[in-house]
């Protein structure tokens, strides 16, 4: 006795499941890749340098290295101790230093850029606790693809070595 259903072979269902397998090891291949592809950001030698108590600003500073396959930009700085932080740098024009706010900052693959006296730094400004040397605040700067990547910066009254993060 026949039956009137078509006839599904074993092989017809393995060349489909073959196809699926591929089709997700593509998917995960492609995933993978562009998740490779992306930037990454580390925050080292993260620190703040201590004014006095009627400071209405204060700057922090750090090394920000990319050791990711594709560029990465900071838009932006917050923290929870600041009522503003924003990016800025200091320039020389006509003999008189002036500060210059950025309103992003991109780090190639593989580069490095120090935020330092007398030249690009983070503007802390409204702090809502005493900033005294010792302290530890936590400063976190958004990349333009939403990441937010964050450091603890130590506050410090000398300009401390690299060696001693």
């Amino acid at each position: 006795m026949r039956s009137n259903l078509p006839r599904v072979s074993g092989r017809s269902e393995n060349n489909q499941g073959n196809r699926c397998a591929w089709v997700f090891a593509s998917l995960l291949a492609a995933m993978t890749m562009q998740a490779s592809a992306a930037g990454h950001l580390l925050i080292e030698h993260a620190w703040i340098r201590e004014a006095p108590p009627s400071a209405m600003m204060l700057a922090g500073y750090a090394v920000l290295r990319n050791d990711g396959d594709a560029a990465v930009e900071i838009s932006t700085a917050q923290s929870k101790v600041f009522g503003d932080v924003s990016i800025h740098e200091t320039v020389l024009e006509n003999g008189v230093s002036r500060m210059h706010e950025l309103h992003g900052l991109q780090i190639a693959p593989g580069a490095e850029v120090a935020l330092a006296p007398g030249g690009k730094h983070l503007m802390l400004m409204d702090a809502k606790i005493p900033v005294v040397a010792g302290t530890v605040i936590e400063l976190t700067l958004i990349l333009t693809d939403g990441r937010k990547v964050s450091a603890a910066f130590i506050v410090s009254a000398d300009t401390p070595s690299p060696a001693a993060h």
